[in-house]
């Protein structure tokens, strides 16, 4: 049995923007542990003096509420005859896209005096369209990822603080199996079920998030996409390109359709999108983006264990979401004759690049990686990530043992 993982990191935002006058908006992949964190953010408001009839809770996935789903009036008197609105209260609405025109409860409450506003959903579309107009400067997002390298060992049990521990053994648990956490209490029934599981899951978010949201009528056609890129993590690829394999393969999907068939997937958390970053000109390029997996798990359900992704793009990609949960804006640089793995934007402002490699004990792949970064002609930090167990530093490039990245031990 998995342990609960306090996600200290956005508890921490989640209490930053208490009582604010902002909707706090989480969104994320289905199972990645909203609705957990909004349970252990609620018993943190309880330990700061909130009493339980300050909060209301609803997960709009729940068979009694279904009555709602369509009875926006009748469910928010519900709410409001639940609350003592004296006093500030805190209203938590799980999944809440699921409740027709959503966007008129979710500002019908944000109104009110003295409501402190959550909500959370499975789709980035919940930010679009009517209620990223509607709400404008007036929300929050937080964005939550399944659990990292290092949460992934607590909830194992395993002591991180051990010296010798096998982390290439460990890492590759991690990458096979998930990062979900639900997934990971299944371990002692067994990788069967944890397979089962990650089917169910993204059945569930291609069938309800995407297929039947956005009427999609050719499932073929939008599964071998999504296989498709699913095998080419890590590599640049365009809608046009896609369109042209499939074609080779004789199937005629057009590249406008490839492109919404993207844009789909990214808005349901299945895969990040990181555009390409001009070295030279600094300036953001618009084709030949690269995308990577939000769980190496799904790689199982999506191009099954004889997995044509290597082991080097799948480390890249779990760096990727490392990058992304310490709080960087991301791309891929790229110029002339160059490009590195990741260019990075932190959290305060600085710039920072990353080169990703599984190991660089061959001279010409020692070479191509520090070179990578060598060629980058500033003075902002540089780092390679590796598992080589002996690492060393080369002409202001930090050569760092990806795994003790993973786990904190280097500053970000």
């Amino acid at each position: 049995m998995a342990r609960l993982i306090v996600r200290k990191q956005y508890i921490k935002k989640l209490l930053a923007y208490k009582d604010q006058d902002l909707i706090k908006v989480v969104t994320g992949l289905r199972r990645s542990g909203k609705s957990t964190l909004l349970e252990l953010y609620r018993i943190e408001l309880q330990n700061l003096g909130v009493q339980p009839n300050q909060i209301i809770s609803l997960n709009f996935e729940e068979f009694e509420l279904r009555r709602f789903l369509t009875d926006l009036d009748g469910l928010y008197s519900y709410i409001i005859e639940q609350l003592d609105l004296s006093k500030p209260s805190y209203v938590f609405l799980d999944e809440v896209q699921n409740v027709k025109e959503f966007e008129r409860l979710v500002d019908g409450l944000f109104v009110k005096k003295n409501v402190d506003l959550y909500i959370t959903g499975s789709n980035a579309m919940l930010l679009s369209s009517e209620l990223a107009t509607l709400l404008s400067g007036r929300f929050i997002e937080l964005s939550i990822l399944p659990f990292s390298f290092h949460e992934y060992l607590i909830a194992r049990n395993i002591d991180t603080g051990k010296k010798y521990l096998n982390y290439e053994s460990l890492f590759f648990d991690y990458i096979n199996e998930t990062s979900l956490p639900k997934g990971i209490e299944l371990r002692e029934a067994g990788y069967d079920k944890i397979h089962e599981y990650m089917e169910a899951i993204y059945n569930t978010i291609i069938e309800k998030d995407i297929t039947q949201r956005h009427q999609i009528n050719d499932k073929r056609a939008f599964g071998n996409i999504t296989k498709f890129i699913a095998s080419n993590i890590g590599s640049p690829l365009s809608p046009g390109n896609i369109a042209k394999t499939l074609k080779h393969d004789g199937q005629t999907t057009h590249n406008t359709t490839v492109e919404k068939y993207l844009d789909y997937l990214v808005a349901s958390f299945v895969f990040y999108k990181v555009n390409r970053f001009e070295l030279k000109g600094r300036k953001q390029l618009a084709t030949q983006e690269k995308y990577y997996l939000v769980d190496a798990g799904l790689l199982n359900v999506l191009v099954g264990k004889e997995r044509t992704t290597d082991r080097g793009h799948i480390l890249e990609n779990i760096v990727y979401l490392e990058l992304l949960r310490r709080g960087n804006k991301i791309w891929t640089g790229t110029s002339r004759n160059n490009e590195v793995d990741f260019v990075c934007k932190t959290a305060l402002g600085e710039i920072e690049y990353y080169q990703v490699a599984w190991l660089v004990t061959d001279e010409s792949t020692r070479e191509r990686e520090f070179g990578a970064l060598e060629k980058v002609n500033d003075n902002y930090p540089k780092y390679l990530l590796t598992t080589d167990g002996f690492t060393q530093d080369r002409n202001g490039v930090r050569h760092l043992n990806v795994f003790n990245w993973l786990l904190n031990e280097y500053e970000n």
